[in-house]
């Protein structure tokens, strides 16, 4: 549960307008979708899906680092991992148990025949969408595991969008979608409440010595 009165002491330190950007933003915030990639081999990439999560309103990324060990490349997040939620995983089934375990379906998104197009993708099931890598897409586990397959479409010759370019279209199109329907998307009230006190404290500087200030005198 959040400290109402730690978080009241934290936001009356920020100004106005930045407590009504933390409001405004998480009115749009959804865990309805969550995004999960692969083994991201170029790691800007990963941070360019992180920014596309940041700015289309879903909340959490899920990183699955079973090959390579990376971080997020901040010049190319431009801020956006101090508001979306980063979730790393050790293991392709550590991921999967979890995220089913969460209510998800998995979706794997493939450039393959069959598989369902991005317009017509039902949105009302909570989804998680995997991303693979750059060279070699999903791996054969996911697609095994997968409840489903989704794509977008494509016109030209090239068959393939590099991951970040894809993971934009595909949330964007959703998300947008989303917001049109009476699908009960939002963040819940108590997961809203911990956003504020997360996001109160990655912009307050200092903010070790204040916290600590605070749990002294209260």
């Amino acid at each position: 549960m959040v400290d109402i009165d730690y978080l009241t002491f934290l936001e009356n330190i920020l100004t106005d307008n930045r407590k009504e950007k933390f409001l405004k933003v998480l009115e749009n915030r959804t865990k309805h979708f969550t995004i999960v990639v692969e083994d991201i081999f170029q790691m800007h990439n990963t941070s360019a899906v992180m920014r596309s999560c940041e700015v289309f309103g879903i909340q959490e990324l899920n990183v699955i680092e079973q090959r390579y060990g990376k971080s997020i490349d901040k010049e190319i997040a431009m801020g956006a991992q101090k508001w979306v939620d980063i979730n790393t995983f050790d293991s392709i089934t550590n991921c999967i148990d979890t995220i089913k375990g969460q209510g998800y379906q998995i979706i794997a998104t493939t450039p393959h025949e069959g598989d369902c197009l991005l317009e017509d993708f039902d949105i009302a099931k909570p989804s998680a969408l995997f991303f693979g890598t750059e060279r070699d897409g999903l791996s054969k586990e996911i697609l095994k595991r997968a409840d489903g397959f989704l794509k977008i479409p494509m016109v030209g010759f090239t068959e393939s969008l590099n991951i970040s370019v894809s993971a934009a279209i595909i949330i964007q199109n959703l998300t947008n979608r989303l917001r049109k329907t009476d699908i009960d998307w939002h963040l819940s009230e108590q997961e809203i409440l911990e956003k504020r006190l997360a996001w109160a404290k990655n912009s307050i500087k200092d903010i070790k010595r204040i916290e600590e200030r605070y749990f002294l005198e209260n």
